[in-house]
């Protein structure tokens, strides 16, 4: 059975990533790509469906992790009766092939090492051929192909690959895996020292960039690493997570996959990095967006491949159990073909955003975002799926035309602020119908808060954007109402749920944990209505959820205690970065983060 999800530890280079368990298992890694078939699956079936084990062969008496420094260089100490060895794993940034090295390094006596590796293609349903080579293994089937280098002796047992052997106090002991094409050459056996130090420097370098100094640095700052681990290179596109079927309820069916490009998340990541001097992932990713949004703004995706690809084909792998028997394991996405309003006002906000932040843009993206405002002018008036992909019938989300109200008035913005050229009286007229709309017909007076839709009830957490946002100044008492009936119907032992699910609205049957970035917004709010000694005693206790290096899940079940949803979770993340700036502006001087006014 898998560890529990925040057990693992997160490597990548930028084009994909591992997850490395507690006692040095990669139970989950896709190649090339994060999208790419899995060889390594045990996370979401068993072990033999792939894994690669390197541990002390005796229980070990203690093992702690941490990163290097703010690099994505991963350290696992084990300590045995008879001395202690160090695990490094990592994923090199600078070469052509997908790497991954691990270093076993005796800090004191000597100890037993084993390595188990079991490689299963396609999502563990694919026994490669494997044969030695000079310094190692090979091992391929199909268009796959995996290199596995190594000093130590190999051999196979049952259709795996195991090794025994001991490291003594200053020995190193080194693997080397790459994947490469099938039909290409062979690539040359790396050198692990030189890797391992490029690898660790170029993370340094990048991580130097970053702009925050105040409290809660480290959580910030491994929260804005995770974020770039998750950017694809080649093409600038973030996905929201590097994982597919981590279920938002242990043994339920809300299982999703994640390794694709979010508009809406990705935007989010993009302010994250952009407000702590990342500019570099923003042009990147202007460019991918421009490539993928081309055609009929009516034809815009919610989410794309890592290449901008559109058809992101949902099917289930009935071959794997599942995390901990969470059925079904899904690969694809069928909500790709989801009609989701808010997701335009996003986009427009984030290009409007990174023009604040002195990113040059081109012509081209502001006809875009005109003829994204022209779609939007008939557009925002129709019901839609909304922000958290319900496959129920459409709604009139209130959330969702908030974020209409959004594009149109960053559109105003960007004629008053940068001098473009549009039809600014035409956008503010459109801007001041859609806020009179929503105020009439997505607050409910009696209650005194917004709803989750027109002409309802239930409450949603997504209601906590609304100031974040600008709709609304804090102050205003349909704000101060909203935060305060969310507080007393969605909060669960301090976590903000979503909203109470139900499997009319969802097309699902009900039942999930709580929404890490949902509360998250209730920290921003709670600070911007001045409740700030709540603001940040709920912040200091969504960063006890944090794992020992870090990281987060996209929710958090109070009940069991333990994180569930995929993992890590950019939106999860992002939302940690915000709040943290949030509650140290008042340290700097500045204002609020918030688009009021």
């Amino acid at each position: 059975m898998s560890e529990r999800i925040e057990d693992y530890a997160l490597i990548g280079n930028c084009k994909t990533a591992a997850l490395v368990s507690r006692h040095g298992s990669i139970d989950w890694l896709c190649l090339p790509r994060f999208d790419s078939g899995a060889a390594f699956a045990a996370l979401l079936g068993t072990r033999d469906n792939g894994h690669w084990q390197i541990a002390t062969a005796d229980e070990p008496r203690q093992v702690r992790r941490r990163y290097r420094g703010d690099t994505l260089v991963l350290e696992t100490q084990f300590e045995t009766e008879s001395g202690a060895v160090t695990l490094i794993d990592c994923m090199p940034t600078h070469t052509r092939e997908t790497d991954l090295v691990r270093v076993v390094r005796g800090n004191r006596g000597e100890v037993r090492m084993r390595m188990d590796l079991t490689i299963r293609f396609d999502y563990g349903s694919i026994v490669p051929w494997v044969t030695h080579i000079e310094g190692g293994l090979r091992a391929v089937a199909g268009p796959d192909t995996l290199l596995l280098y190594s000093d130590v002796p190999m051999h196979g047992e049952d259709f795996n690959t195991v090794a025994e052997f001991t490291v003594r106090e200053g020995e190193e002991v080194s693997f080397v895996m790459i994947w490469h094409p099938s039909e290409a050459k062979r690539p040359p056996r790396p050198q692990q020292s030189d890797q391992l130090r490029q690898t660790e420097q170029w993370w340094q370098q990048w991580s130097s960039q970053c702009t925050f100094h105040g409290r809660y640095r480290d959580a910030v700052m491994r929260s804005l690493i995770t974020l770039k681990a998750l950017t694809f290179d080649p093409t600038g596109g973030i996905v929201a997570a590097p994982t597919t079927s981590l279920p938002e309820k242990i043994g339920g069916m809300r299982n999703w996959d994640y390794r694709y490009c979010w508009v809406r998340d990705a935007t989010f990541s993009l302010d994250a990095l952009m407000s702590n001097g990342f500019t570099a992932e923003a042009v990147a990713w202007r460019e991918w967006l421009l490539r993928a949004a081309a055609g009929r703004p009516s034809q815009l995706n919610i989410m794309y491949g890592l290449h901008g690809e559109r058809r992101l084909t949902e099917i289930e792998l009935d071959w794997l159990a599942g995390y901990e028997d969470s059925r079904p394991v899904r690969i694809g996405n069928a909500a790709h073909r989801q009609f989701q309003l808010d997701v335009y006002g996003e986009l427009i906000d984030a290009l409007y955003q990174a023009r604040r932040f002195g990113v040059r843009m081109e012509e081209y993206a502001w006809r875009v975002e005109q003829a994204i405002a022209g779609f939007l002018e008939s557009a925002w008036r129709e019901p839609d799926e909304g922000i958290w992909e319900v496959r129920g019938p459409r709604q009139h989300f209130t959330h969702s035309k908030v974020m209409a109200w959004v594009a149109f008035d960053r559109m105003v913005k960007m004629v008053q602020d940068f001098g473009l050229d549009g039809p600014v009286a035409q956008w503010r007229a459109i801007r001041d119908e859609i806020h009179r709309e929503v105020c009439a017909r997505g607050y409910d007076p009696v209650r005194h808060t917004f709803v989750q839709h027109y002409d309802g009830q239930a409450l949603d957490a997504s209601l906590l954007m609304i100031p974040l946002v600008g709709f609304l100044p804090p102050e205003d008492p349909r704000v101060i109402g909203t935060v305060e009936a969310i507080e007393r119907e969605l909060v669960r032992d301090g976590f903000v749920m979503r909203y109470i699910t139900d499997d009319v609205l969802d097309g699902l049957p009900p039942g999930e944990g709580a929404f890490l970035a949902c509360s998250f917004w209730l920290v921003d709010n709670l600070f911007l209505i001045g409740r700030r000694d709540d603001a940040v005693r709920r912040f200091e206790q969504l960063l006890e959820l944090q794992n020992d290096v870090g990281l987060l899940a996209e929710e958090y079940d109070p009940h069991a205690g333990r994180q569930v949803g995929n993992f890590p979770q950019a939106l999860s993340h992002v939302a940690l970065v915000e709040s943290a700036l949030n509650l140290t502006q008042h340290e700097r001087a500045a204002p609020p983060r918030s688009e009021a006014g």
